[in-house]
């Protein structure tokens, strides 16, 4: 064989190994340089505190409590949304989708100082919120370009009136300017003839209490409601032990939930005695005996 074949063949061998053994040095290089590298991260940037099980959403008790808090409690409101302010932003749902933001909450309380706390923060304010605020203008052009919004229900069926209303809460911390505001979208409303929200039955005083109680539907620990009365004194259902929406009386121990109109909430009776409660929504019907 030609002398200048062997060599080429000699040199092309040589390659081969070379390459051969760079690539496999290469694997090794690219594994062990990963390795290494997360032990040094592991040791050099350890984690503090581990993660919840929704991370890394926000821990649903923490949007809970903003949005709980901003009914009332603006120190601790400031104190949650200083340190994460995109709770400004949260909401929360509270039963058969009552949504309420926390910007919310603090609307249909009248509560303007956690209002304007929260706008500084990010929050958006609606329709609700300007209502509570008596920006008149801005409300009656809202509804210029949506006829009919003003029928509309905020959180807990509480209507676009109501919360115009409350907004008169603080009167004595504002100025006669925004309290003249208030008073003329109050008229302004009331004129409209459907910014209150649908008529519903008065629940006597005397017949409460016999709606009171706890009622249960399977053995577990949680299925179950509570029927109790809420801050403004209406028949309200939530959780088991915890506080839900109002119900609003629409027929003979019949019920809307907290302005949700898929949710019918009926009692059945022995005599005088409520024996159970029937929760009905367009999937299901839930049947719980009162205990």
């Amino acid at each position: 064989m030609d002398q200048n074949v062997l060599d080429m063949k000699n040199e092309n061998l040589i390659s081969r190994r070379k390459i051969l053994k760079g690539s496999a040095l290469g694997i090794v290089g690219l594994s062990l340089p990963f390795t290494t590298s997360a032990s040094i991260f592991e040791k050099d940037h350890p984690s503090i505190g581990k993660p919840y099980p929704a991370y890394p959403s926000l821990e649903p008790e923490l949007v809970s409590e903003v949005v709980g808090k901003s009914h009332f409690d603006l120190d601790t409101v400031k104190k949650l949304v200083d340190k994460r302010p995109e709770l400004a932003r949260a909401t929360w749902e509270w039963r058969f989708g009552d949504f309420e933001s926390a910007i919310g909450a603090a609307s249909h309380v009248g509560r303007r100082d956690i209002i304007h706390y929260l706008l500084s923060k990010g929050a958006t304010p609606d329709i609700f919120t300007f209502a509570t605020l008596g920006a008149f203008e801005t409300v009656k052009g809202i509804i210029q370009l949506s006829p009919g919004i003003q029928a509309s229900l905020g959180p807990h069926g509480i209507s676009l009136l109501s919360h115009a209303k409350v907004g008169l809460r603080m009167e004595d911390k504002m100025s006669t300017q925004e309290v003249d505001n208030c008073k003329k979208l109050i008229d302004y409303l009331e004129d409209l003839g459907d910014a209150d929200g649908p008529s519903y039955e008065e629940v006597p005083e005397s017949e409460k209490p016999k709606y009171l109680g706890d009622y249960k539907y399977g053995e577990g620990e949680k299925e179950g409601f509570s029927i109790q009365l809420n801050m403004r004194k209406l028949l309200s259902l939530g959780a088991i032990g915890e506080f839900g929406g109002a119900l609003y009386k629409t027929g003979k121990n019949q019920f809307n939930y907290s302005g949700a109109p898929s949710i019918k909430v009926t009692f059945q009776f022995d005599g005088d005695q409520v024996k159970s409660l029937t929760v009905k929504d367009p999937d299901r019907e839930i049947v719980a005996k009162k205990i």
